[in-house]
C-alpha cells in the first residue's frame, strides 16, 4: 500500500496541469527529483474530483478549473470537505481576486500562472505539503495535550475549559445544557485482583463505550482513574436521562470473560447528572457540584443506575427539607 501524501490533481481543463506535473525536470529552477516522498493522481472533471474527496482526503489539491477563476469549482469542492485543503490554483493573473478571498483563513492557498514552469509547479506544491505536514503535526500535538492518552477523551483542564465556555454560551443565549459524572462501580477491585494491565484496559473500553455513545455535539472527558464526565449542550433532563441509560447499559455490556486477561469481569458504572436550564444554577461550579452530589448519591444507593440532582434534597439551615 501506497502510504506517501496525496497530491490531487484536478484536471477540468483541458489535460495540460497532468503533462505539466508529469513532465521531466529539465531546466528546473533546482536540481534533483521532486516531490519523490508524494504521489499525483489525476481527476479529469469536477464530478470525479468530488467522488475522489469522498473517498479519501489528499494532502494536497491542485486545480485547473474550468470556469473563470474556479469560483463554481471551488465552492462545490468546498461542500465536500476542500475548503480544509491546502489549494494550489491553477489561473490567469486576473484570477487573483479569488485568492485574496482565501487569505484570511487558516488553510495556505497558493495561485500559479498556468504557463508557469513544471519545476514552478512542483516547488510550489512541495511548499504546500511542507506547510500541510506541519498542521498535521501541530494538530497532533495540540490533540495530545489535550487528550488523555488511554481513552482519548479529554483532558480534566481540557474538559473544565470547555464546560465553562459552553456555560458561558449557554447562559447568555439562555439555553439547556445537561452534565454527566460517570463513575465506576468497585473498579479497585479489579486492580487488586488482578493487574493493572487489566485496569487500564476496561478504563480504555470503558472510554470508547462511552465516545459511541456521544452525539457530534457531545464531549465527554477522564476526569482521573475512573471518573469520566459528559456534556451535552442544548440537553435537558429526558436527554441527559436516556444518554445515562445508554452509557450504563453500554458498560454492563463488557461485563464477562476477557480471554487475553484470563479474566471474568463484572461492570457497571454509577451515574449523577444536573442540568442548567438557561437560569438555574447560577455557575459552572454550582451545576458542577450538582452532578457530583448526584453521582454520590447513585453510589450510596448500590451503583449500576443514575441519579439526576432533582431527585435531591437538601436541609434548609432550620433543618427542614427543601429541594436541592
Amino acid at each position: 500500500m501506497d502510504t506517501r501524501p496525496l497530491i490531487l490533481a484536478c484536471d477540468h481543463r483541458d489535460g495540460t496541469l497532468a503533462r505539466k506535473l508529469a513532465a521531466p525536470e529539465r531546466g528546473s529552477v533546482r536540481p534533483g527529483p521532486p516531490l519523490t516522498d508524494a504521489r499525483i493522481e489525476v481527476s479529469a472533471s469536477l464530478r470525479e474530483s468530488l467522488e475522489r474527496l469522498r473517498r479519501e482526503r489528499p494532502e494536497v489539491l491542485v486545480i485547473d478549473p474550468l470556469t473563470p477563476g474556479g469560483l463554481a469549482e471551488l465552492g462545490a469542492l468546498a461542500s465536500s470537505g476542500g475548503d480544509q485543503l491546502p489549494v494550489l490554483l491553477v489561473g490567469e493573473h486576473g484570477d487573483a481576486s479569488v485568492l485574496v478571498n482565501r487569505v484570511e483563513g487558516s488553510v495556505p492557498w497558493d495561485l500559479i500562472d498556468r504557463r508557469a514552469h513544471p519545476g514552478e509547479f512542483r516547488l510550489r506544491l512541495e511548499r504546500l505539503l511542507r506547510d500541510a505536514r506541519l498542521r498535521r503535526e501541530v494538530g497532533e500535538l495540540r490533540h495530545r495535550a489535550s487528550h488523555d492518552d488511554r481513552t482519548d477523551l479529554l483532558r480534566p483542564q481540557a474538559f473544565q475549559d470547555l464546560l465553562q465556555g459552553q456555560f458561558s454560551a449557554a447562559l447568555e443565549v439562555g439555553a439547556s445544557l445537561a452534565l454527566i459524572m460517570v463513575d465506576l462501580d468497585d473498579f479497585g477491585s479489579i486492580n487488586k485482583r488482578y493487574d493493572h494491565t487489566v485496569g487500564d484496559a476496561v478504563i480504555e473500553r470503558v472510554g470508547a463505550a462511552v465516545r459511541r455513545t456521544l452525539r457530534l455535539e457531545d464531549f465527554a472527558g477522564r476526569l482521573g482513574g475512573d471518573e469520566f464526565a459528559v456534556l451535552l449542550p442544548y440537553a435537558g433532563a429526558p436527554e441527559a436521562t436516556r444518554v445515562s441509560e445508554r452509557l450504563k447499559d453500554g458498560i454492563v455490556r463488557l461485563s464477562g470473560r476477557w480471554p487475553e486477561f484470563g479474566a471474568d469481569l463484572t461492570l457497571s458504572g454509577s451515574f449523577g447528572w444536573a442540568v442548567f436550564d438557561g437560569l438555574q444554577p447560577p455557575s459552572v461550579g454550582d451545576l458542577r457540584l450538582a452532578a457530583e452530589r448526584a453521582l454520590r448519591e447513585a453510589k450510596r444507593r448500590g451503583g449500576n443506575q443514575a441519579v439526576g440532582a432533582h431527585e435531591l434534597v437538601v436541609h434548609t439551615s432550620n433543618g427542614s427539607p427543601a429541594p436541592e
